[in-house]
């Protein structure tokens, strides 16, 4: 296993091969859920724009309640039809939650502690002054800024980002990610294999991870083993063109193994080719005239951990996120005995269990065989085992990473 490049080695090297984040666009605010901001975005307005009522009751001056007399009643303020007067000395204006707070008035006396005669208020008690008065710019000013450039934009953003006034947002376009299938044993779903067939499915998982990571994934079809399909599909990457070529299967060194020496024929210099991991060792990466190319390995369970682990983390940064290379795992506990591990990291896959007290339960799956797409369809997590990692109980501490 000597000279095989390490996990965190290798991507290392994938995130450091991205120059530059892909260009901006800018797009309307509404639209803007899962975007990556290019640039920091600030408050144009300030919110609540005028002091206003938290509650339903009456605007009142806090020295008038504490008198204990009662308050005449000379109008309304509800949201969206303001109280157009002044609240003098001894009067209250109606009002209702998220109304301006008439001028004059610096207390709401809540319904529940006022009865109505007429248009006589009795106040039940006193309010100290300012309550349930939300002030003017209590939630921002205008000028705040609340997200930097690289935030993404998820949805318990959107709330805040739409009420800080600007109606677009300058975004990281989507990454273009050419996703292509090699090999003559492949067909495509809903095809009937022949007998030395299986369905390609590998992709499915991938662009699913892709659209997921914010980018714009694009299924090139199925490459057979043959250099002149090969070359006719990664032109076709380019033309698009496509910021990464993630290739799958086909990556060796065998006599049927031609993604390599094609990508090298279409002028690829390689970063490296292989890698302490398992499921992953046969990865390959490298740079193709501005475009990357990211060969994950053939079988499903390492096809779609490679994804997580390297083409994630190159997404990110593509779009300019900060540190697309910061360690993503949380920290959990085994639910079962696992034996000491060998020269290569291991991501295996697991159910995951929230106990009512303390950190997650992970429990590896007893196979994991990287061609079981049950098992991998079954699992929640990955757990990490690094290299030459000692023998380890049910109840030891353990980290990994979460799957959609």
């Amino acid at each position: 296993m000597s000279g095989l490049l390490s996990v965190d080695e290798a991507l290392a090297r994938i995130v450091g091969a991205v120059a530059s984040p892909v260009e901006t666009e800018t797009i309307p605010i509404t639209e803007a859920a899962g975007r990556v901001l290019s640039g920091p975005l600030a408050a144009t307005r300030t919110q609540p724009p005028f002091p206003a009522s938290a509650m339903d009751g009456y605007a009142v001056r806090a020295q008038d309640l504490a008198a204990g007399a009662a308050l005449r009643l000379v109008g309304e303020s509800a949201a969206g039809r303001s109280f157009k007067g002044k609240v003098s000395p001894g009067e209250a204006v109606r009002i209702f939650t998220g109304a301006p707070v008439p001028e004059g008035a610096d207390t709401v006396l809540i319904q529940e502690n006022a009865r109505r005669d007429g248009d006589r208020i009795i106040p039940a008690e006193s309010e100290a002054k300012g309550r349930f008065v939300r002030p003017e710019g209590v939630d921002f000013r205008a000028g705040d800024v609340f997200f930097a450039a690289g935030h993404r934009l998820l949805g318990k953003d959107l709330a805040l980002a739409a009420s800080l006034g600007p109606a677009s947002a300058v975004v990281r376009r989507r990454p273009r990610i050419a996703v292509l299938a090699t090999g003559d044993e492949l067909v495509n779903p809903g095809e009937t294999p022949g007998p030395d067939q299986i369905v390609a499915t590998n992709h499915l998982s991938v662009l699913g991870i892709i659209a997921n990571a914010g980018a714009h994934g694009r299924f090139l079809g199925i490459a057979r083993d043959t250099m002149e399909d090969l070359r006719r599909s990664i032109a076709a990457a380019r033309h698009w063109p496509a910021d990464v070529l993630v290739t799958m299967g086909g990556a060796s060194v065998g006599d049927h193994d031609l993604v390599q020496a094609a990508l090298a024929d279409a002028g690829m210099s390689l970063g490296f080719w292989r890698i302490a991991m398992r499921p992953g060792k046969p990865l390959m990466f490298g740079g193709l005239d501005g475009m990357l190319a990211l060969g994950l390995p053939g079988n499903p369970a390492s096809a779609v951990v490679c994804a997580h682990v390297f083409l994630k983390p190159l997404i990110a940064a593509l779009l300019g996120e900060p540190e697309p290379a910061a360690d993503r795992s949380l920290p959990g506990v085994l639910g079962r005995d696992l034996p000491e591990n060998d020269q290569r990291a291991e991501y295996m896959r697991s159910a995951i269990r929230h106990p009512r007290e303390g950190l997650p339960v992970l429990t590896p799956d007893a196979r994991q065989d990287s061609s079981l797409t049950r098992v991998l369809a079954a699992a929640d997590a990955l757990v990490i085992r690094p290299a030459h990692a000692p023998a380890a109980k049910a109840g030891d501490a353990c980290r990994y990473l979460m799957l959609e």
